[in-house]
């Protein structure tokens, strides 16, 4: 898949669901169930452990049906590792020069952290195909998204961090292209209990609050 078309997936999905878990069995579950709901999109935090031997099996058992990434890449080298076992988009939780200059140079999709204007521009003139807004929560929400939207109309954003079902919509409709969900998501309890269920729901739910929100957006333009 080209970077071209990972982006475009994301884009008409909306969704990133951020796996951080425990284990290894407990992360290729968690993308099990977030596919079965609708979204054929996976990060692996490289907080999880054997994070690249992960990435490497889902690449062989589910390479054709899901779209895999790799998160909180801090560094160039890391990077190379998961784009070698498979990663199709690289997902930093901040923003570093040669990661990004890396990635690009192997035409994957790279979606580097920021959260100040400053940030956000270094990100793009690094050739950030598209920007994390993390801990966007922490600091105003869907709120701050609509005052970044103001000098940065052309930025893609994928606010991070406080999306929840209930804030998912408010996101979108502040100009959110895509959104990274973690545990509101990606349930740890439900993923070391086995009973995933109320994960491939969530992922429908969330689906279905993504095209909704963009529908009204359309119907209002």
């Amino acid at each position: 898949m080209t970077r071209e078309q990972a982006q475009e997936r994301i884009l008409e999905i909306g969704i990133i669901p951020v796996v951080r878990a425990s284990s290894p069995t407990l992360a290729l579950r968690a993308a099990e169930a977030v596919c079965a709901g609708g979204i054929p999109i996976v990060e692996i935090t490289m907080t999880v452990p054997g994070a690249v031997d992960v990435i490497a099996a889902l690449a062989r058992s589910m390479g054709h049906d899901i779209l895999i990434g790799a998160g909180t890449v801090c560094d160039a080298d890391t990077a190379q590792r998961c784009m070698d076992a498979g990663a199709q988009f690289v997902v930093g939780p901040g923003f570093d020069a040669e990661t990004v200059k890396l990635v690009r140079s192997k035409d994957v999709l790279v979606i580097p952290g920021a959260l100040t204007p400053t940030e956000i521009i270094a990100a793009r003139k690094a050739g950030a195909d598209m920007v994390k807004i993390f801990p966007c929560g922490a600091v105003g929400g869907a709120k701050y998204i609509t005052a970044l939207r103001g000098p940065f109309p052309d930025v893609p954003m994928v606010p991070t961090g406080g999306v929840s079902l209930q804030t998912a919509a408010d996101f979108i409709r502040a100009g959110a292209v895509a959104l990274g969900v973690g545990g509101e998501l990606v349930s740890g309890s439900a993923l070391k209990s086995g009973v995933t269920a109320g994960i491939t729901e969530a992922a429908r739910r969330f689906v279905a609050v993504v095209r909704d929100a963009r529908q009204q957006l359309t119907a209002n333009t």
